[in-house]
């Protein structure tokens, strides 16, 4: 089941290529029928660190070929049938770090 801090390759219909995505879906929306799974994509450009909350995510904690920078201004939401689980997931202190982030993005901590 899919789960909040999963990592999954997105497969969208229409692209050649798949995407490597993090859920951030609270997992009680994970568990009901609801087809759509919010996520933040995966960037290989470590530039977008700089970026505010955005986060680190190490090719060791992935399991990606690459590191990887979770990009949490662009959420969005995908149908569950499109995605993908990947055995990784992540860890608690990256999970503190991308809330923070989504909290930052959404405005949520003012």
């Amino acid at each position: 089941m899919i789960e909040r801090g999963s990592l999954c390759w997105a497969e969208l219909p229409g692209a050649d290529d798949r995407r490597a995505v993090l859920v951030v879906q609270a997992d009680a929306f994970n568990r009901s029928r609801i087809p759509t799974v919010v996520v933040v994509p995966l960037a290989r450009n470590l530039r977008l660190l700089e970026a505010p909350g955005n986060i680190r995510i190490g090719k060791v904690v992935s399991g990606l070929p690459f590191d990887a920078v979770a990009n949490v201004a662009q959420v969005m939401t995908l149908e569950r049938r499109h995605l993908r689980e990947m055995p990784a997931r992540l860890p608690d202190g990256l999970r503190t770090s991308l809330d923070d982030g989504l909290r930052l993005v959404l405005g949520l901590g003012e």
